[in-house]
């Protein structure tokens, strides 16, 4: 008998795999849009208006460990990478349902607790939770949300549609999360070792607080549309700005140079990358949940941006043939490598 070939997800990584299962379907209805392939599905409305459509999981082990994250934390959480997604095709939110599965070691009192956070990011983010499920499961919990907004037709914004020329812009700052993250671990392994060791976390609220509770943004896309800036492509920094700026270019037929002048870092960041051995352009690079948008814009739009607040700009997209590279603050190019975050472990 012949032995059946297996194959490990690994070797593909989740948009891999996404793009693996999903390329032989066909949208058959009218209504769709744009289906698999960017941060939110695109579905035909009344009139010029578009519903968009994202859905993500978190699961216990893998995107979080409740040896230090809040119930309360997570559920903010939960929804605020989710309206993320939302937010990364220029439309806004409206309503999410909420699916849980949980294992008999949660009480009601720690959902109650759950929920409470996501009530919170229903009222920041004026979005209604209508609707989900729950269900058991044999270990840990799992959260999936599903996110519905809207967007008028002129002002849907995909990844797919960077052209060379258009300027490279990055919200906020970048690799905040992902050392909040490092100090949460490092605490974590020190409490493991030593119980009577409390947490040495003073002063780091700031670093913790992005990797715990990111906030989504909402205010950027508000302040495009009273900009009348529409940004010729968009995707939200989960995975790192690497893996982020790849998506596009890749998706977009494009390539680009990322200026590492142009990411923008809190001193906070610099400070523990520094503590920690890091070099803070690889943490901008390669970390990831900060949820910060990653967009591009034609050269005309530039005498707007530089003017709006919380905006930076990053870099050049430019023809396919130069690749995608990184100009160092030294005045070196080099090859920009994606590493990202990776979605499957070993079992």
């Amino acid at each position: 008998m012949e032995e059946q070939k297996r194959t490990d997800v690994n070797t593909l990584g989740e948009f891999g795999l996404i793009e693996h299962l999903t390329k032989g379907f066909e949208n058959k209805n009218e209504s769709t849009i744009y289906g698999v392939g960017d941060d939110a599905a695109v579905i035909a409305r009344d009139g010029d208006i578009l519903t968009v459509v994202s859905t993500d999981m978190l699961m216990e082990g893998i995107h979080f460990d409740l040896a230090y994250t809040p119930l309360k934390h997570l559920g903010h959480k939960a929804i605020s990478v989710n309206v993320s997604d939302i937010y990364a095709m220029n439309a806004i939110p409206e309503q999410v349902t909420v699916s849980i599965a949980i294992s008999n070691r949660f009480s009601v009192e720690a959902l109650e607790e759950l929920y409470a956070g996501i009530r919170v990011a229903c009222k920041d983010y004026n979005v209604d939770l209508v609707g989900g499920d729950t269900t058991s499961s044999i270990k840990g919990i799992a959260i999936s949300v599903t996110a519905i907004g809207k967007v008028h037709k002129d002002k849907i914004t995909y990844r797919n549609t960077a052209k060379p020329g258009d300027i490279i812009c990055i919200t906020g700052n970048v690799g905040a999360a992902y050392l909040g993250l490092q100090l949460l671990e490092r605490e974590k392994q020190i409490f493991l070792e030593n119980p009577e060791v409390k947490p040495d976390l003073d002063d780091q609220n700031y670093l913790v607080g992005r990797q715990l509770k990111p906030t989504a943004r909402r205010d950027m896309i508000i302040l495009f549309g009273k900009s009348k800036i529409v940004p010729t492509s968009m995707i939200d920094i989960s995975d790192g700005v690497a893996s982020e700026l790849f998506h596009i270019c890749k998706q977009s037929g494009v390539g680009a140079i990322l200026e590492e002048n142009g990411m923008p870092l809190h001193p906070k960041t610099e400070e523990m990358a520094f503590n920690f051995k890091m070099d803070p352009a690889t943490v901008a690079l390669s970390g990831g949940e900060d949820y910060e948008l990653l967009f591009t814009i034609k050269p005309e739009d530039l005498e707007i941006i530089k003017y709006l607040p919380d905006i930076y700009i990053s870099g050049d997209i430019v023809e396919k043939e130069e690749g995608i590279k990184l100009h160092t603050k030294g005045g070196n190019i080099h090859d920009l490598k994606a590493q990202g975050w990776k979605h499957f472990g070993k079992e």
